[in-house]
């Protein structure tokens, strides 16, 4: 009976049985269905992907009902809020790119949809939708009719139990099952003793080995004949294509040798070559599992939360201490950590770090508020509901709405040798077997495979990942956070350094602070402590600790400019607290201090000067920064302590005043514009533009909950000093990163001399293979741990002399 391939699954279908549409043949109505979407939504590009590229969509009448059900769908959703939700589903069939394409073109399938982004190696799809235009169930169903059916587990969403992939660990046990098997069987062969039973049971031996060698060959290795396959398909030749060929030719050569009694061929050989490469391979994934464990531990964020204890007193704690049933304070412009329940009795909730969306949602107290959400004006009490996940606020921190387009040199390094490492490896291995074929016919296989297995760009690849990963690590031990490895190499190519004064170079914890003008009532007193109390600027922090009195005054129509001061009515009164022109006043004498301003009902009381505290170690971290780069600080207060600064910094440091948020900005503009490469030093929340603008941001946190995703670091206030070891720590990872790509390239120009030379046996190549791997390894990790040791050692001398 004939039969012919359905034209979007690819599936053989009975002539009988076969539905045509639009002159196109079809398995069944669900394929048929999804090319009618398709070509309604002008989407039949998808077809040039891949020939037959679909699944067969499976039926799946009331097999979603339970997504009608409220209570399960809040379960399964990541963030849910007014007209935006997100929901994150498995797919085990996304399988090439035409998966990708049409799973990431879901909003011109289904009004409803904003977003759909595809995680290839979870086989994950992050849906962003409105559900007041497409329920999931509806979305669920979209998915199954075009062949994506999702696996939804409750039990999975609740335990966040993954299944772990061990099928690499069966390949391994297998190929040493043949590979230890095959030696053993081959000892006669290796010594040539004779004997009359090994002579006549030799066949019967090599034809047993050839047993044993097919299950390395055709499973343990099956991974490297996959990766080649699709390698090709795409255009794009990986390492996986000489590997895959020279296995394909020992298997050929050592069968022709069996076949024809030429030998015993080489099974050992290709036994042992599959075992020893993936055991390599199994080690490259347990150390990038080991730094990326590292990192997920180390990725909390060194921010504090203010949690309110059973006293009912504020105490701040740890972020990661926040537990189920804490009731949090959540100030103006902070992040909410954690999913809860809102106690206040309103709030104005602005979740552009999760949606992308700036406009602030209105909550009411009992009303559940979201992870990743900024408190905008006065303060808020919540109540937890979860305990606070640091994957989900790295996901946040490192969404790409926030991430900079920064050119990796070392990344494009390893990408143009990569491209042409596999066509000049494939020719010298040609060209190696030409000149051998006619000389000795054995030596050219072997030196064919040996060509194939012996170079590899494993070691140079892995050389800027191992590196950076390990400094990542020593940096998160010594409070020093990074939004991901990139943020090393642009830490080495800094020249020019801004810092911002109040709440970076100055501590919030140690201050002078005195009161000039008229005598406030104690009633008074507990009002401006009552809206100090919703503020986080770092002057209004130290002014709120300093105060004696405190209250908890209701405040209403409560407003904060950024770098100018609060307002809001508190009881009766209207009050006014910040800088002296945002109390409309000019007076020159009053714009020469650091001061706090105090007015209400529009009658000026007096002010709170300030005497700043310097942090540990300033002076002695410019002098030694002077050396190596440009130095500026930039303040949004006045220059009252111009003189103070002049004395204690480096001669020749650029000292601006009086900067508003925006200026900030546009100054580290103008320094990239004359081609400085800009650090910007800040406390996270006057400087958030400057930080977005530079090109290293470095956030200082000082027990506040300042979460600006503009930032690439978050450095811990009592790490300020080690500033200029953090520096000196990122140049000397990228001369780590050139040493191993040297290293690594000797390695491969001495093995392939030895290779075309006949010289190096594949089994030897094979077992090389895996060692340049764990060298390469060893050595930036045993480098980068040298300089961070000495560099430490000799910034702690520099304390001690200073």
């Amino acid at each position: 009976m004939d039969t012919q391939n359905c034209f979007h699954c690819g599936l053989d279908i009975v002539a009988e049985a076969e539905i045509i549409f639009d002159e196109k043949t079809f398995c069944c109505n669900g394929c048929k269905t999804v090319y009618e979407i398709f070509s309604l939504n002008d989407l039949t590009s998808y077809y040039d992907f891949e020939k037959s590229p679909g699944a067969t969509p499976q039926e799946s009448k009331n097999k979603y009902d339970f997504l009608e059900n409220v209570a399960i769908v809040s379960k399964l959703l990541e963030f849910e809020e007014d007209s935006t939700a997100i929901i994150s589903l498995n797919i085990p069939h996304i399988h090439c790119s035409s998966c990708i394409w049409i799973l990431e073109n879901l909003q011109r399938l289904q009004r409803g949809i904003s977003i759909s982004q595809v995680n290839f190696i979870d086989k994950k799809v992050r849906i962003t939708y409105n559900p007041k235009e497409v329920s999931l169930s509806k979305i669920v169903h979209l998915l199954n009719s075009i062949g994506y059916e999702p696996y939804i587990s409750l039990e999975n969403y609740e335990t966040s139990r993954q299944k772990v992939d061990r099928s690499l660990t069966y390949k391994l046990g297998v190929a040493f099952f043949c590979f230890g098997n095959i030696m053993l069987l081959s000892f006669p062969e290796y010594f040539e003793v004779k004997e009359f039973w090994l002579d006549n049971y030799k066949p019967f031996f090599r034809w047993l080995i050839f047993m044993l060698a097919l299950p390395s060959f055709f499973y343990s290795a099956s991974g490297y004949y996959v990766s080649a396959y699709k390698s090709i398909k795409s255009g794009m030749l990986n390492i996986d294509i000489p590997i895959a060929l020279g296995i394909i030719v020992m298997f050929i050569r050592s069968l022709v040798d069996i076949l024809f009694d030429y030998g015993p061929g080489f099974f050992d050989s290709l036994a042992s070559l599959v075992f020893f490469m993936l055991l390599g391979k199994m080690f490259q994934i347990k150390t990038y599992s080991f730094l990326s464990f590292e990192r997920d531990f180390k990725s909390y964020f060194p921010v504090a939360v203010t949690r309110i204890n059973a006293n009912d007193c504020e105490e701040s704690v740890a972020i990661y201490d926040v537990q189920k049933g804490d009731r949090l304070l959540i100030r103006n412009q902070e992040l909410i950590p954690v999913d809860g329940i809102l106690i206040s009795e309103k709030a104005a909730i602005d979740y552009s770090f999760v949606t992308g969306e700036a406009i602030p949602i209105n909550k009411n107290s009992g009303d559940k508020i979201f992870a990743g959400g900024k408190q905008i004006g006065k303060i808020i009490e919540m109540e937890v509901l979860f305990s606070v996940s640091q994957s989900y606020l790295t996901q946040l921190w490192s969404n790409d709405v926030f991430q900079k387009k920064v050119k990796q040199k070392h990344k494009s390094i390893t990408d143009q040798i990569s491209r042409y490492f596999t066509p000049i490896l494939l020719l010298i291995a040609f060209v190696g077997f030409s000149y051998w074929i006619f000389r000795d016919t054995n030596t050219a296989f072997n030196v064919f495979t040996a060509v194939l297995i012996v170079a590899c760009p494993c070691a140079l690849a892995l050389t800027a990942p191992f590196t950076l990963g390990n400094v990542l690590r020593i940096l998160g031990k010594q409070n020093m956070y990074l939004k991901n490895a990139l943020v090393i190499e642009q830490f080495a190519q800094v020249d020019t350094l801004v810092f911002d004064k109040t709440g970076t170079i100055t501590t919030n914890e140690k201050s002078n602070i005195f009161y000039e003008g008229k005598p406030l009532s104690e009633t008074n007193l507990i009002r401006i402590s009552s809206l100090l109390r919703a503020s986080n600027h770092p002057l209004s922090r130290m002014l709120y600790d300093f105060l004696p009195q405190k209250g908890k005054i209701k405040i209403q129509d409560f407003k904060e400019l950024t770098g100018q001061g609060i307002q809001a009515k508190v009881e009766d009164d209207f009050i006014k607290i910040g800088s002296i022109l945002f109390l409309g006043n000019t007076q020159k004498s009053m714009l020469l201090q650091t001061a706090i301003h105090i007015q209400i009902n529009n009658e000026y009381y007096g002010k709170y000067v300030f005497k700043n505290q310097y942090r540990e170690g300033l002076a002695e971290l410019f002098k030694s920064l002077k050396n190596n780069y440009q130095i500026k600080v930039l303040s949004g207060d006045n220059a009252g302590e111009k003189e103070a600064l002049e004395q204690l910094l480096p001669q020749g440091t650029e000292l601006i005043f009086n900067q508003k948020p925006e200026q900030k900005l546009e100054f580290i503009k103008q320094l990239q514009d004359a081609g400085k490469n800009v650090m910007m030093v800040g406390d996270g929340l006057n400087d958030a533009g400057a930080l977005a603008q530079s090109n290293v941001g470095i956030s200082i946190s000082e027990n506040v909950n300042i979460f600006s995703p503009a930032c690439d670091a978050i450095l811990e206030a009592s790490q300020f000093k080690k500033l200029h070891y953090f520096l000196r720590l990122s140049n000397k990872s990228m001369l780590v990163i050139k040493m191993s790509f040297g290293l690594s390239l000797l390695y491969n120009i001495v093995g392939l001399a030895f290779a075309v030379t006949g010289n190096l046996e594949p089994l030897v190549a094979a077992i090389i293979m895996p060692l340049s791997t764990i060298t390469i390894v060893g050595f930036v990790t045993i480098m980068s741990n040298y300089y961070a040791r000495k560099l430490g050692v000799r910034i702690k001398k520099l304390e001690v002399r200073s």
